[in-house]
């Protein structure tokens, strides 16, 4: 059976409740809250609890929506959210991560490819935007690797460690989508 949803390595679905437990584990993960955004202050257990309930039960508005991505056996690896959808304009951003201990394995390129051919192809959306930080050079050479244009950095925006960071904007349009991906 084919599905939209599958691709060589992972697949996307919704956020269910019992999701909660890898949520807080990544959440006290400072390595992984410092790639994904940046490290908040301590949740409760149930606080996120509340949070994952809350993102499992809630329709998607604008296009914005929180993906998780599965591998093949079903185990739950990172996380693939879209915001700053404009319908108007065809245009949206992602964010992404991967749990440590799955990195390095093709699921954040795989996961990239499913949410872009559903936006670019289903959706109509005409151009995607990430904003990759400087320090995170994975990510950086992630992108660069799947076809994106560095469209431009906007300086000193992020601060971690003490410091401040550039922030890398990249971008793809259908076009070069096509271009790079269709027909593999």
């Amino acid at each position: 059976m084919y599905s939209i949803w599958q691709g060589d390595r992972v697949r996307l679905r919704a956020v269910e409740p019992e999701d909660w437990e890898v949520f807080a584990s990544w959440r006290h993960d400072t390595e992984m809250a410092r790639l994904g955004h940046c490290i908040e202050f301590p949740a409760s257990r149930e606080m996120i609890k509340h949070w994952t309930t809350s993102g499992a039960t809630t329709h998607p508005e604008n296009d914005c929506f929180r993906f998780v991505i599965e591998n093949q056996d079903d185990t739950l690896v990172g996380t693939i959210n879209t915001h700053g959808c404009e319908r108007r304009h065809g245009t949206f951003k992602y964010g992404i991560a991967i749990g440590r201990e799955h990195r390095r394995k093709g699921y954040a390129a795989d996961a990239i490819r499913i949410l872009l051919r559903y936006f670019f192809f289903e959706l109509g959306h005409q151009k995607v935007t990430v904003d990759v930080y400087a320090f995170n050079t994975t990510s950086i050479t992630l992108h660069e690797r799947l076809g994106f244009q560095h469209e431009g950095r906007l300086r000193r925006l992020i601060r971690s460690e003490g410091a401040l960071h550039d922030v890398h904007v990249f971008g793809m349009t259908v076009e070069e989508f096509e271009t790079k991906w269709e027909g593999q």
